[in-house]
């Protein structure tokens, strides 16, 4: 240790020493400064007014269409749904196929969960929620850039309305910020959707919360992970119903994942018209990885973020709500938190 200390103050090693700490300095005040922001972004007064639109969604698994739930459920998540705002089911009826085919098999008891939530809950709709994994990052996926499978996809599109969805929700991931195809196929689903008066609802991307983050990340990484605010306004546009994913966010504190919730509203509200519902999305599952810790990520944090937001941004926007991610690995605290914060 001595020997390691000698050598440490030895003059031959002073620019180097300053080398790095001045490299260490741009490495950190950066992230420290980002951190105090979000911290201060979570503080401050909820306005008056800021909670459920009776706009909101929920995103239920693929056992509500593929036979493994029956009437006893549906009955339960009635129940359970009565004293909410939730007015959307994404139900997941997929995933598409690679070549933009949906299987007929994929949802054989669409039919029947259909009728029986008509039944019990009056103005809720079920919409078909669809996705597939995107081939922007490797071989093996959905191509957007081919005009045969973007027609299947919206073939594919005709075929879950004509089993009688009340509208269709797409999940395309990852889908980088900038795609032109995807907005094409936007233009030609919604043509499909307005034609029978249904919605055509999507899952968002997060919004670049620094100028340069997304292709800072991109370039380290290889996957980009947010879109530009102007594409979030160009997909925003082209839909009844938009739902950022806010969540995965890799948020180490509660107040940060608050906060930052808090500037995706804000930066959402910007840019989405207010004929379009935009829905903010709730963390209703626990998992601890990189990307996602459970005791930064709650439900409560992201209720406060998204009140924050709308009271700084747009109040008394009435196409707004939040969508709840997911029906299968929520707890009775989580619909707690949902309702204390949001609903009341």
């Amino acid at each position: 240790m001595r020997r390691f200390a000698r050598t440490w103050r030895h003059p031959y090693l002073r620019w180097p020493k300053r080398v790095a700490l001045t490299l260490l300095l741009v490495l950190l005040l950066p992230t420290l400064a980002a951190g105090i922001a979000l911290r201060v972004n979570y503080a401050g007064d909820l306005a008056p007014g800021t909670q459920t639109r009776n706009r909101d969604a929920i995103w239920l698994g693929h056992a509500w269409v593929d036979g493994r739930k029956g009437d006893a459920d549906v009955k339960a998540l009635a129940a359970r749904l009565r004293s909410t705002g939730i007015r959307d089911l994404y139900v997941h009826a997929g995933p598409l196929e690679h070549d933009g085919t949906l299987p007929v098999t994929a949802y054989p008891s669409a039919g029947w969960l259909i009728a029986a939530v008509h039944r019990q809950l009056d103005g809720v709709r079920v919409q078909a929620w669809l996705g597939d994994e995107l081939a922007s990052e490797g071989p093996v996926g959905l191509r957007l850039e081919r005009d045969a499978t973007r027609a299947a996809v919206v073939r594919s599109t005709r075929q879950i309305l004509a089993a009688g969805f009340d509208g269709v929700h797409f999940d395309l991931e990852p889908l980088h910020s900038g795609n032109r195809d995807y907005l094409s196929l936007l233009d030609d689903l919604h043509r499909v959707t307005k034609a029978r008066g249904v919605p055509l609802s999507v899952a968002a991307h997060q919004i670049d919360p620094l100028p340069a983050a997304n292709s800072v990340r991109g370039a380290l990484t290889g996957h980009p992970k947010w879109w530009s605010q102007s594409y979030f306004g160009q997909v925003a546009r082209r839909v009844d119903q938009i739902a950022v994913m806010s969540y995965d966010t890799a948020m180490p504190l509660e107040s940060l994942y608050g906060g930052y919730v808090a500037q995706q509203t804000s930066l959402a509200l910007e840019v989405t018209p207010k004929s379009t519902d935009l829905l903010m999305g709730l963390p209703f599952f626990h998992e601890d990885d990189m990307s996602h810790h459970g005791s930064a990520e709650t439900v409560a944090a992201a209720v406060r973020g998204t009140r924050l937001g709308l009271s700084r941004t747009d109040r008394r926007r009435e196409h707004f709500g939040v969508a709840l991610y997911v029906d299968f690995a929520a707890t009775e605290s989580d619909w707690t938190a949902y309702r204390e914060g949001w609903v009341r």
